[in-house]
C-alpha cells in the first residue's frame, strides 16, 4: 500500500429536489452574483434552468446564464465565458448538466483568476501551474464523468487537434446538487455510455502493481458490482428511481478518488479514449471506451492475470478453473460483453475510424502522455498503435 493523501471538500446535497436548495446555499456562503452555464437544449426545455433561477432569485443572488456546451467541450466556449464571468463580476460558477458542462466550469473558474490564456493551463509538455479558481457548484444531470467531485477537467482544443486535462484539488466543486430524478428522462444512449465511463474510472485505479490495498479494493469491487446490478435493472425498467440513485452515487464515488487511495493508477486506456474524441468530438466518451478498454485489457492482462481473475469472481460471477490465464480472458470477455449488452459499440469501425486514420493519433497522444504511459504495464506508443489496430474489426479471411 502506497502513502497517500486525500481531500474531498465537497458538500453533497443529495436526493428529492436537491437542486431547489441551491439558491440558499449560495447565499449562505455569501456568494452575490453567479455565471449559470449549461448545455445546448435540455437543461432549459426540462425547466431545470428556470428552478435554478427561481432558487436563487428567491435567496437575492444575482445570475448570468451562458448555454450552449457541447460534449467534449471547446476551449473557445471557455474563453467566452472566462470574459463575461470578468466583465459581470462573477464570484461563482455553477454548473448545470453532466462532465461536459461541469469540466467546463472548472476550466473557467481557473481561467478568471490567470492572467493569460486559459489554454496555457492545459498545453502540452507543459502546463502552466496554477493553484487557485473561483468556486464551482454543480447540479448534475448526467451521472457519469464524476467530476461532481474530481480533482480533474478536460478540455478539446479544435484548432489545434488536442485534447487535455488540468488537476488540482483547488478546482473540486464546492457543492454537488444531485437529485436522481433530474436523470429520468435521459436517453439509453447517455445513461449506459455513462456507465460504462464510470466502471473505466474504477477499472484505471483498480489495475494497478501496486499489490493488494484491500480497503480500496473492496470498496472499488462493491461498486462494480452496484452498478453492473442497477445497470440491469435500467435495461428492463428505464424509469426506476432506485437504479437511477444508485448509478449516480456510484458515478460520484467511482472518481472522487476513493477507489485509488493508496494505489498508484494507471489512466493509459482514458488517454487513448481522449484521442478518439479529440479527433472526432462527436465521439462520446464512454462509447470510446468501451471500444478501448477490452482491447487494453487483452494487450495487458499477463502483466497480472491474478487480478483480471479476481474481477471476473467478484464482479461477474465466473466461477475459477484451473487456468488462471483463461479466468483472464473469460473476465475481459465479460467486461466486453457487459458493455455491448448495454448498447455500447465493440469496434472502432463504428465510430467511422479505419486503421489508416491510427498513426494520426500518435503524435498527440505521445504530447498528452508522454513517449511511455500507464503503470499496470508500461506502454510505448508502438504499443498504444497495437492496441488501436487491434480493436477494429478482424478483417474477413
Amino acid at each position: 500500500m502506497e502513502d497517500f493523501q486525500w481531500m474531498v471538500p465537497t458538500e453533497f446535497v443529495f436526493g428529492h429536489g436537491a437542486e431547489e436548495r441551491i439558491g440558499n446555499w449560495v447565499a449562505h456562503h455569501d456568494f452575490a452574483k453567479a455565471l449559470l452555464i449549461y448545455g445546448k437544449t435540455h437543461a432549459v426545455k426540462s425547466g431545470l434552468v428556470a428552478t435554478i433561477h427561481g432558487s436563487l432569485d428567491n435567496a437575492g443572488v444575482e445570475h448570468v446564464d451562458m448555454g450552449g456546451v457541447r460534449p467534449n467541450p471547446e476551449v473557445s466556449f471557455v474563453r467566452n465565458a472566462i470574459q463575461t464571468a470578468r466583465d459581470k463580476e462573477i464570484d461563482i460558477v455553477i454548473a448545470i448538466g453532466g462532465g461536459s458542462v461541469i469540466d467546463t466550469c472548472k476550466a473557467v473558474a481557473a481561467g478568471v483568476l490567470y492572467d493569460g490564456d486559459v489554454w496555457d493551463l492545459f498545453k502540452r509538455p507543459e502546463p502552466v501551474a496554477v493553484s487557485r479558481s473561483l468556486p464551482v457548484v454543480s447540479v448534475l444531470t448526467i451521472p457519469a464523468a464524476g467530476s461532481e467531485a474530481s480533482d480533474s477537467c478536460v478540455i478539446s482544443n479544435d484548432a489545434l487537434g488536442l485534447k487535455s486535462a488540468l488537476h488540482g484539488d483547488f478546482i473540486r466543486c464546492k457543492a454537488a446538487f444531485m437529485d436522481p430524478e433530474l436523470t429520468l428522462s435521459l436517453p439509453a444512449w447517455q445513461t449506459f455510455a455513462g456507465i460504462t465511463d464510470m466502471c473505466v474510472h474504477i477499472f484505471e485505479r483498480f489495475f494497478s502493481q501496486t499489490g493488494d490495498v484491500p480497503v480500496s479494493d473492496g470498496i472499488a469491487l462493491s461498486l462494480l458490482r452496484s452498478i453492473r446490478s442497477a445497470a440491469l435493472v435500467l435495461l428492463r425498467d428505464p424509469s426506476n428511481y432506485d437504479a437511477r440513485a444508485t448509478i449516480m452515487w456510484a458515478s460520484t464515488l467511482a472518481h472522487n478518488g476513493i477507489c485509488g487511495v493508496g494505489r498508484v493508477e494507471d489512466w493509459a486506456s482514458h488517454g487513448m479514449e481522449h484521442e478518439l474524441s479529440a479527433a472526432k468530438p462527436e465521439v462520446t466518451h464512454g462509447a470510446g471506451l468501451a471500444v478501448i478498454v477490452p482491447a487494453w485489457m487483452r494487450f495487458v492482462y499477463h502483466e497480472n492475470p491474478q487480478r483480471f481473475a479476481q474481477l471476473g469472481r467478484e464482479v461477474f460471477g465466473l466461477g475459477p478453473t484451473s487456468s488462471v490465464e483463461a479466468d483472464a480472458q473469460a473476465t475481459i470477455d465479460a467486461v466486453q460483453h457487459f458493455f455491448c449488452a448495454i448498447g455500447m459499440p465493440r469496434y472502432l469501425d463504428e465510430f467511422g475510424f479505419t486503421r489508416d486514420d491510427v498513426d494520426a493519433l500518435l503524435p498527440s497522444l505521445q504530447l498528452n502522455k508522454g513517449a511511455t504511459f500507464g503503470s499496470f504495464k508500461r506502454l510505448s506508443i508502438e504499443d498504444a498503435r497495437t492496441i488501436y489496430l487491434s480493436a477494429f474489426k478482424p478483417k474477413a479471411c
